[in-house]
């Protein structure tokens, strides 16, 4: 039993000691049917504090031969399993945190020796008995053992790509990496399984895609393990039941990481927010301004635009293909918006191919970052959304036709519409302030047609629906109209009470707003 050669299962141990443990243990029994085979590589990518840790160290307990985890694993859903006990502390693990030797070493070259060594020295001390190779390296001591003794070596390595995120530029030492990774793990017969956590995928570089045998399952594509990374919907309905908390707000605060038709929520802050029995910001609290400011301010391809269009509640499609896997080559929008959907700052839909703002908290990071970029504009739109909702609430047309005007002029530098799509936009960003106490609904099948916006009043809101119809150079009066006729009220399913219809023409000769609003019982 060594730090990094069979480790103790001490850390997983923490983990169900916690105060909430999400029960995460069937990812062994799918680690467990690719033992031993061509899936054998597992690179898991999420963002930060999602729980990538406590996975790896559940594996490192579970395979260690280092430990006796039979009584730990004895109430969690894999005991049940019926080859449990096949794999249970049968192997020689390597369990590596590459955070911890970038942090030590000067460079790449020491970074690897350290590895090396540390890992050798324990090796050594454990299998003294063995006659290793004169030319000692790391693949060929282990490959000795594994002839000697029979028994495979699993790898579990946390942390992979740090070296990516903190020397971004130095493309020749990301290059010794990988080619240290390809030595040790491609092609070896002693290794029966590799996991590798990160946050970023796999970076290729031409013949030096050193590592490309592994299976990769990120936020763009985590199929067929994407409900063992951050919690699922169950999860949290079962979390809300047991801290007497709402589960629509925590959905709205946490919610919309779409993974395999999965709904995933932010582990670290569905936790803190049940512990401390109170909805905040917690994940984005971990990270730094930086981390999204320098990303949005490359504008690349437009991509100020594409954030005012996510902000307003649009989706947008984007090819992820094209993401080189690293944070610097950026060669369209589509590779910065990519980059995010790693980091977390956006949710992604594999069917649709479509980017969004999965949550309150996402959102309002989103909001703090063009603040500090200074994109006043966006701003003061935001800010004026209270005083929309209320003017729409009261019925007073003229000061709606106000607002709405006033949030065009701000907005025509970022988003010059002239289609009732991009008016759709900003009208939605006009009313951006209204998503907490509305679920917002963009384009919603709703009696013969689809609305433009129907806002549902979440639970506990006494403040009625309104659905928006929106019109380009025709009239108010026709939005109105069209929402009567084509009955866009049935969609409100399950709501009983006064609803308000809102129409809005935006005439493109006399760049104004015109604005109808009636009141329907339901």
């Amino acid at each position: 039993m060594g730090i990094y050669l069979n480790p103790n299962n001490m850390n997983f141990q923490q983990s169900i000691n916690s105060e909430i443990y999400v029960d995460k243990s069937m990812l062994i029994k799918y680690a467990n049917k690719v033992i031993n085979t061509e899936q054998k590589y597992i690179c898991v990518s999420r963002p930060r504090r999602f729980g990538k840790s406590m996975a790896a160290n559940m594996l490192s307990a579970y395979y260690s031969k280092g430990c006796n985890s039979q009584k730990l694993f004895s109430g969690l859903k894999i005991y049940e399993e019926e080859n449990f006990e096949e794999h249970l502390n049968k192997y020689n693990v390597i369990h590596l945190n590459m955070q911890n030797f970038l942090s030590e070493s000067e460079n790449i070259e020491d970074m690897i020796k350290y590895i090396e060594e540390d890992v050798m020295e324990e090796i050594e001390k454990d299998f003294s008995n063995v006659e290793f190779p004169r030319r000692k390296t790391l693949p060929k001591v282990m490959a000795k053992i594994f002839d000697i003794t029979k028994i495979s070596f699993i790898f579990i390595i946390d942390e992979w790509d740090c070296i990516f995120r903190l020397h971004k530029t130095d493309g020749e030492s990301q290059k010794k990496y990988l080619d240290f990774l390809r030595g040790l793990l491609k092609d070896q017969s002693y290794v029966a399984l590799a996991y590798m956590t990160g946050i970023l995928p796999i970076k290729k570089y031409g013949i030096h895609s050193a590592i490309n045998v592994f299976y990769e399952y990120s936020m763009t594509n985590s199929k067929p393990i994407s409900e063992f990374t951050g919690f699922t919907e169950e999860e949290v309905n079962e979390l809300c039941n047991k801290y007497s908390l709402p589960i629509e707000e925590i959905k709205r605060w946490y919610d919309g990481y779409c993974l395999d038709n999965f709904s995933v929520y932010n582990p670290k802050s569905v936790v803190e927010a049940m512990i401390r029995k109170q909805l905040n910001n917690y994940w984005t609290s971990t990270e730094t301004y930086e981390a999204l400011k320098v990303y949005i301010e490359m504008n690349c391809d437009g991509l100020r635009d594409i954030v005012v269009e996510l902000l307003s509640g649009n989706r947008k499609e984007i090819d992820t293909t094209t993401f080189s896997n690293d944070m610097i080559t950026f060669k369209t929008a589509d590779d910065v918006l990519t980059l995010l959907i790693h980091l977390g700052y956006l949710g992604f839909d594999f069917e649709t191919k479509e980017i969004f703002i999965p949550n309150y908290e996402i959102s309002e990071q989103f909001i703090s970052t063009i603040k500090i970029l200074g994109w006043n504009e966006v701003v003061k739109s935001i800010q004026k959304s209270e005083k929309l909702l209320e003017a729409t609430l009261k019925a007073e047309e003229k000061r709606v036709e106000e607002i709405i005007e006033e949030v065009h002029k701000e907005s025509t530098s970022i988003l010059k519409y002239n289609d009732e799509n991009s008016l759709s936009c900003v009208i939605s960003l006009a009313y951006y302030s209204a998503r907490k106490s509305y679920i917002l609904y963009r384009e919603m099948q709703a009696g013969k047609g689809y609305a433009d916006l129907v806002f549902v009043p979440r639970k506990n809101c006494t403040t009625p629906a309104f659905i928006v119809e929106l019109k380009y150079d025709k009239t108010a009066s026709t939005a109105i109209e069209q929402i009567k006729q084509k009955q866009y009220c049935d969609c409100l399913k399950d709501y009983k009470g006064k609803i308000i219809i809102v129409g809005i023409n935006y005439d493109k000769n006399n760049k104004v707003h015109e604005c109808k609003i009636e009141e329907l019982e339901k």
